[in-house]
């Protein structure tokens, strides 16, 4: 681990000493993982939310005068099936937070599962719920989870998210229990974020034992209480990333859509700063605009983007860790 000073001063790198900590953070990856990126494959299930985000365009509030939406079990397994002929071995289900999805879900998952003949990492994002539900679907098939902690600075968490840490955190540890693998992220140059908030964000990484952790830049999005507040800085996003990166070799971490919507070819630096995760869109044209995770104008990645921008970074596509280090215990007890 980098002492929190070192973190400090790397967390506002730039120039020389930038292209340093980017080249440490690659090297750190390659020697983990090889040159390699991990291939998701997103389905966005819903637009409707139980949470009031005053950053997301999707936060309860707003949920009567969007034009609302739910996948059905149907489209989900025929959507899972175009991720699965190319060749993706990572399916992502994610939505707003309610727990009307359970139902779709568990009819999903296990089709899903026979589908790909049980070699799939079945990865959820649908939020808080009850532990005995987090247990239901690890029991049908679901593999791993991702809950956002967004930010482990306790008072900015409870203003902005309107609920507290700690019921994030004990959800985690609920999750971890089960038998999930884990992620968490953050959004880094929120209003109001310290520097050393961030650096909490990064050890609180390894004291939860997460598996994936993301960074975001913070996007003002329209119709939000945080719709006038400045736009994130890449820059810091991408220290955030490479810092991640040396103090845990282990993590999955994703180049997400955001670093791209802040910047024109965030995403490959993204890459550039240790990141080793990239997820493709598969959810329809017209279910993609009512998903309003940024917003309208969000920037929608898709298959042949992501397979452009690994290859001129001189990256391969892989498939799913998980599924491999499955194999290599199964192996192991044979």
């Amino acid at each position: 681990m980098l002492t929190r000073e070192e973190m400090r001063r790397l967390l506002v790198a730039r120039g020389q000493e930038k292209q340093e900590l980017f080249a440490e953070s690659c090297r750190v990856r390659n020697e983990r993982f090889g040159a390699t990126v991990v291939l998701r494959g997103v389905i966005e299930l819903t637009n409707v939310c139980r949470v009031n985000c005053d950053y997301c365009p999707m936060r309860r509030d707003n949920v009567r005068e969007n034009d609302t939406y739910f996948l059905t079990a149907d489209q989900i397994v025929a959507t899972a099936e175009l991720i699965r002929d190319n060749g993706i071995d990572v399916v992502l289900l994610q939505g707003g937070e309610t727990p009307s999805v359970l139902p779709i879900l568990e009819d999903a998952i296990p089709r899903i599962r026979q589908m790909y003949d049980d070699r799939v990492e079945v990865l959820l994002n649908v939020g808080n719920l009850k532990r005995t539900q987090y247990q239901r679907l690890h029991a049908l098939g679901a593999t791993s989870y991702i809950l956002k902690h967004e930010t482990s600075d306790r008072d900015l968490h409870l203003r902005i998210r309107h609920e507290t840490l700690d019921s994030r955190l004990r959800h985690l540890r609920d999750l971890q229990e089960v038998g999930f693998k884990i992620g968490t992220g953050l959004i880094s140059s929120l209003p109001g974020q310290s520097l050393d908030s961030i650096i909490d964000d990064i050890e609180l990484a390894g004291e939860i034992g997460a598996d994936m952790c993301s960074v975001s830049p913070f996007i003002p999005a329209p119709n939000t209480p945080m719709s006038l507040e400045p736009i994130g800085d890449n820059e810091l996003a991408l220290n955030v990333i490479a810092l991640l990166r040396l103090n845990f070799p282990h993590l999955l971490i994703p180049s997400v859509s955001a670093l791209e919507r802040v910047g024109g070819g965030g995403q490959s630096r993204g890459l550039d700063a240790g990141a080793n995760v990239m997820t493709a869109n598969f959810s329809g044209a017209g279910d993609q605009k009512r998903y309003l995770i940024y917003g309208k104008d969000r920037f929608v990645v898709t298959l042949d983007h992501v397979r452009g921008l690994v290859e001129s970074s001189g990256l391969e596509l892989r498939g799913s860790v998980f599924i491999e280090q499955e194999a290599m215990g199964e192996g192991a007890a044979r």
